[in-house]
This record gives C-alpha cells, sequence and structure tokens, in this order.
C-alpha cells in the first residue's frame, strides 16, 4: 500500500524490486515473490532495467504474470530508465512507453536519474562534475534536472520518480541545492500527472526536508527497497530508522 494524501510512505509495500532480467541483480521474480510472502508485504513491483535498444519487456511481462498469486499481495510491473535530456526524453522501446498502463503493458515507468539529463543529452557525474567547476551555476544545474524530470513525467502515461536527488551527491551537490520552488512545483507535477514518488531505502532519499514538503503537498510517495537480491525485499532498517514524514 502506498502513503496517503499528506503523509509518508507506509511500508508494507515495496514499489522497486530488481530480477535477473537486469543484469545487476541475481534473484527471479518467483525468489522475489518469495520474499514478498515472507516479508508480508501487501504489494511488490517488479521492476528491471530498459533501455531504447530493449527487447525483453514481453518475457519479462509474461513471466510476472505467470506468478502464482498470494492472497493479499498484489503484484506490479514496471521498467526503470533514465531521463535522457534536459528536454525529458525516456532512454526506453518506444512501444513500451505506448502501452503503459494497458493491459499488454507494464503499470509504470520508474523514471531515473542514472545520469544528468543535459541539453545535449546525458552526462557522466564525472562531466558534470567538470561543467560546474567550468562555470555551470549549481543552481542551474538543479533546476535543469527538475524540469527534465518534470517534462518526462508529463510524456508517459503513469511514471514514478525512482530514487530522487540519488544524483545530486554524485555531482558534489546536495538536497539542500535544491529550492523550495523547484521542490514544489516537482511536487505539483507528481499531483497533476498521477506520478508516485520513491522514498528509496538503497540510495537513502529524498531526505527529511523534501518527504515533508511532499508529504504536505499531497505528494503519493512510495516505499521502495530498490532491491537486487530477494533478502533486501521490503527490508527498509533506514526507511524505519527515519520514520514518516
Amino acid at each position: 500500500m502506498s502513503g496517503g494524501r499528506g503523509r509518508g510512505p507506509v511500508l508494507d509495500g515495496d514499489h522497486h524490486v530488481h530480477s535477473t532480467f537486469s543484469d545487476d541483480a541475481v534473484s527471479s521474480p518467483q525468489e522475489n515473490l518469495d520474499a514478498a510472502v515472507r516479508a508480508g508485504l501487501a504489494t511488490i513491483r517488479m521492476v528491471d532495467h530498459v533501455r531504447t535498444t530493449t527487447t525483453y519487456v514481453p518475457d519479462f511481462l509474461a513471466v510476472v504474470r505467470a506468478l502464482p498469486a498470494h492472497d493479499g499481495l498484489t503484484v506490479l510491473t514496471g521498467v526503470e530508465a533514465k531521463i535522457l535530456d534536459a528536454a525529458g526524453a525516456i532512454d526506453a522501446p518506444p512501444e513500451v512507453l505506448a502501452a503503459v498502463g494497458t493491459p499488454a503493458g507494464v503499470d509504470r515507468v520508474l523514471l531515473a536519474d542514472h545520469q544528468f539529463p543535459g541539453p545535449d543529452g546525458p552526462w557522466s557525474p564525472r562531466v558534470t562534475t567538470e561543467r560546474i567547476a567550468a562555470g555551470l551555476a549549481p543552481g542551474d544545474a538543479v533546476e535543469m534536472l527538475v524540469l527534465a524530470t518534470i517534462r518526462a513525467m508529463r510524456s508517459v502515461a503513469r511514471a514514478q520518480v525512482a530514487h530522487p536527488f540519488s544524483l545530486l551527491p554524485k555531482i558534489g551537490l546536495t538536497e539542500d541545492d535544491v529550492s523550495d520552488e523547484l521542490l514544489d512545483a516537482l511536487g505539483a507535477a507528481a499531483i497533476e500527472t498521477g506520478t508516485t514518488v520513491e522514498v528509496n531505502e538503497k540510495w537513502t532519499c529524498p531526505g527529511e526536508r523534501v518527504r515533508g514538503r511532499w508529504a504536505a503537498a499531497g505528494v503519493e510517495l512510495v516505499a521502495a527497497s530498490d532491491a537486487h537480491h530477494e533478502s533486501d525485499v521490503g527490508a527498509y532498517p533506514w526507511l524505519r530508522s527515519v520514520g514518516r514524514s
């Protein structure tokens, strides 16, 4: 179950779980499902990484939809794709994006800040840091990131913001560099588009200020382990320590 309006995420769901369809994960969808049952979860979202060239999504959906049903557990699906550029282009196959939310497609697209969405395409953290050192104002960089995320949210039928602002420490910035105005703009866009926003265990983000502001605005926050191994499914030591905003 996800968080209600005006509160943080509840912890009986895990909305970001990877399987062996991702090349950096080790557990199968069945193993992740079994872990969700053991953890007593009410919801699990099976998610794997895609790029524009990815072809496995129909097979992934077939495997997940063939999993045995468990009373009280809802199985959802998604793909995780990086935001490519400042215009909000998404690194996923066009046919996958077109089918989001339909019976033939995944339930949501997880929008990830794996690289910085520059005006000319994705910048690595190293390149982004170099451009900031060369004169790109931190505030302008943060604004570019937030606006790219908003544009990506508006370009897909059903989105989820994955590990928001996890990129910032990699480019020498923090959430303190994100103004209240930009946080409010992203939050308003999430509400407008029906986008959910993760509170991510693996990357311990977003922080208290951001969570609290978005929760107070009515953004739907969901708990996410970002598990790449079944042992991490529904495991929330950090989330439990910080409580609900």
